[in-house]
């Protein structure tokens, strides 16, 4: 009897001793120092660390902790950051994982990439379901997991929609994005989870291609996150190298899930956006140089160089000069059709003397010049399908093909001739769009036993020409587009901006609301295109970026009016930078018979702005919504921008509610409020 129970003793210990190895579990970290210590306790020799993989057909859980292990300290070029590479050794079959792990010491935030080579002679057993992070958070106390994600963008007025899910045990979440773009349509790769106890994880994924995350609740007081990229199943040459999806995490606590929302907002800003002399870059305010007319017309194929240059110095003569003019699709040679694209040389017969004049008259009034590119998709017959035929992924029955940035003769090649047209036709801002789905090219170009190669150069190999037009033109910005906002994630943000985050029916208000409303949680930079002169549209559409294509010679406005525009974008903008609030619900939050209204707050100055819409079949002429970020005991000056009506409340009663009134339908309410100062 004393022998039975002392084999079902080990029995039992044995068993919990597998479960904690094929997946670590432990409470989220509460503060700065609990980061780091969370960070040396699950990278450490002996520990089965917060990521995975299958080596050879077996699970790394279940040997990895007898690898040789190292760490090592590296000199962070980061502020305010510590990094170290974890390493982890496969002497037998040479195998080596490291893993680049970054602290934050002014964020409870850690990040982390992996990087697996091959150091032997011979290819490796195969190597798949890796997860670049694999493990179980526990909450410490039972309650509701609520997971906020969101959907990507598909040009639909839900593009970036909320969505938030109550949690069940045993029930998994699972996010991956349609075709191979980062945030498109069916995910989007930034989400909170929201845990009991008032605390919760936000989760940014850095993959430029069909990522995975798997998010469920394990117990009544855990849950599990895994993710990494979808589709890898391959050996590795000897001497190759291969890097995973970028794992952020950042740790919040506080009673309101907003709190983490804005830390990582904050984060965004300080760790991952593009800084030029130190400094985080504002999104311009731009303007379009189109030219509408009647067909064969088609986005701007009948631009010229005398009609830009005019129209910059119209803008001039107005006094209305935005800080970028841009010009987008249809200035190469096209044949009339701009998505014939390939021969990235100005179309001669609109601009004779190339870009120069244009830029040169954009610097002369004190502005920079944008100019769109697409060089990754390549059609028949342009030069860069004639160039290196060898450098392009090709699909059967497709009439377009993949430049093969994974090729590094190709991507540099492709470095060199854009930076020299960025450095001879004086370009300021490089615009690249990407408007097919890369995933059928890569798949269709893998190799037996090496499925997910040819996305990961691709991918390796986008980030290095980014970095390299970066590095040669220290004052740059990168606008990233995919056929709108389909290639935002954790990698591209840290290098570019999304300046039209959508292709959704140019300029339509009630969608860029939605827009704004979603894309917020997450970002504070993103922009897009407006297109109609009036409050309701202008403040439909202001974020921390807007282009704008107005008619600048009608009858129908003032140049008054059009400056004043300017002037309150300027003015407004700062506080796209800050702390967020929706105001509103997402419940029918795209619908036309409702209210949308959210708040911007700069907690550091006690100073804010309220934006509001009543649609064009809201019912109710009023809304009562609740301020939040406020000093209760304060009290705040609120000022009606369109009324010129001051009024002064406590912070309490802000906080508890107050009424928004909109007689008419379609119109906007924009009230900028400051704490008064004793």
């Amino acid at each position: 009897m004393n022998k039975l129970i002392v084999i079902i003793l080990v029995f039992i210990v044995f068993s919990c001793n597998l479960v904690a190895e094929s997946q670590p579990i432990s409470g989220i970290p509460s503060s700065n120092a609990d980061a780091h210590q969370w960070v040396e306790q699950h990278f450490a020799k002996g520990k089965v660390p917060p990521f995975s993989f299958s080596y050879g057909g077996k699970s790394s859980n279940s040997f990895i902790k007898n690898w040789q292990f190292s760490a090592e300290k590296l000199n962070s070029t980061e502020p305010d950051a510590e990094e170290t590479v974890y390493t982890y050794s496969d002497k037998k079959s040479g195998l080596i994982v490291k893993c680049l792990v970054t602290c934050f010491n002014d964020f409870q935030a850690v990040e982390w990439v992996l990087n697996f080579s091959n150091t032997s002679a011979s290819n490796t057993p195969i190597l798949e379901k890796v997860a670049a992070v694999d493990y179980s958070f526990s909450s410490g106390s039972k309650g509701t997991f609520v997971l906020h994600h969101a959907k990507g963008s598909n040009a639909e007025r839900t593009d970036f929609q909320p969505i938030d899910e109550n949690m069940q045990i045993g029930k998994s979440t699972y996010m991956t994005p349609a075709g191979g773009r980062s945030s498109d349509n069916t995910a989007f790769p930034f989400f909170n989870i929201e845990m009991p106890g008032g605390q919760g994880i936000m989760v940014a994924i850095g993959w430029t291609g069909k990522w995975y995350a798997d998010v469920s609740q394990t117990d009544e007081k855990s849950v599990s996150l895994k993710s990494g990229m979808e589709k890898l199943k391959l050996r590795l040459y000897p001497k190759e190298e291969i890097r995973t999806p970028k794992i952020c995490l950042l740790f919040w606590k506080g009673d309101d899930r907003m709190i983490g929302h804005n830390q990582f907002r904050q984060f965004v800003l300080a760790h991952h956006t593009r800084k030029i002399n130190g400094k985080h870059v504002e999104l311009p305010f731009s303007v379009f140089l189109a030219r509408e007319g009647p067909r064969p017309c088609n986005e701007h194929t009948c631009a010229t160089e005398s009609f830009a240059v005019a129209m910059i110095n119209r803008h001039k003569q107005f006094n209305i000069v935005p800080e970028v003019f841009w010009l987008d699709a249809g200035w190469y040679s096209c044949n009339g059709s701009w998505p014939n694209v390939g021969n990235w040389t100005p179309n001669i017969e609109n601009f004779p003397n190339g870009l120069k004049p244009v830029t040169d008259a954009a610097h002369q009034v004190g502005a920079k010049f944008l100019l769109w590119f697409e060089p990754e998709r390549v059609t028949k017959g342009t030069l860069f399908a004639n160039q290196n035929p060898d450098w392009l992924l090709k699909l059967s029955g497709s009439g377009n093909s993949l430049f093969n940035l994974g090729d590094d003769e190709a991507r540099l090649w492709l470095t060199n001739y854009i930076s020299g047209f960025i450095k001879k036709e004086g370009i300021d801002y490089y615009r690249q769009d990407f408007n097919f789905d890369p995933m059928p090219y890569w798949e269709a170009n893998d190799k037996p036993d090496r499925t997910g190669i040819s996305e990961i150069r691709h991918i390796e190999g986008l980030y290095a020409f980014w970095d390299s037009l970066l590095v040669r033109f220290p004052n740059l910005i990168i606008d990233n587009c995919a056929s709108g906002g389909r290639r935002i994630d954790l990698e591209t943000i840290s290098r570019s901006s999304p300046l039209w985050r959508t292709d959704y029916q140019y300029g339509e208000p009630e969608g860029s609301q939605c827009h704004t409303y979603g894309l917020n949680f997450y970002l504070p930079l993103h922009g897009t295109g407006n297109f109609t002169v009036s409050p309701y549209n202008f403040r439909s559409n202001m974020s921390a970026s807007m282009v704008i294509n107005w008619d600048i010679n009608s009858k129908e406005h003032s140049v008054p009016e059009l400056q004043k525009y300017f002037s309150d974008f300027k003015r407004l903008r700062p506080y796209y930078y800050s702390d967020y609030y929706p105001l509103t619900t997402t419940e029918k939050m795209t619908k036309d018979d409702v209210w949308l209204a959210y708040q911007l707050f700069k907690p550091d100055k006690g100073d804010g702005i309220i934006v509001a819409f009543r649609r064009i079949n809201c019912p109710d002429e009023s809304i009562t919504v609740k301020l939040r970020g406020l000093d209760i005991n304060a009290d705040y000056e609120l000022f009606d921008e369109d009324s010129g009506k001051k009024v002064i409340q406590k912070g309490e009663e802000l906080s508890s509610g107050i009424k928004l009134s909109l007689p008419e339908k379609q119109k906007s309410l924009l009230i900028s409020y400051q704490q008064v100062k004793n």
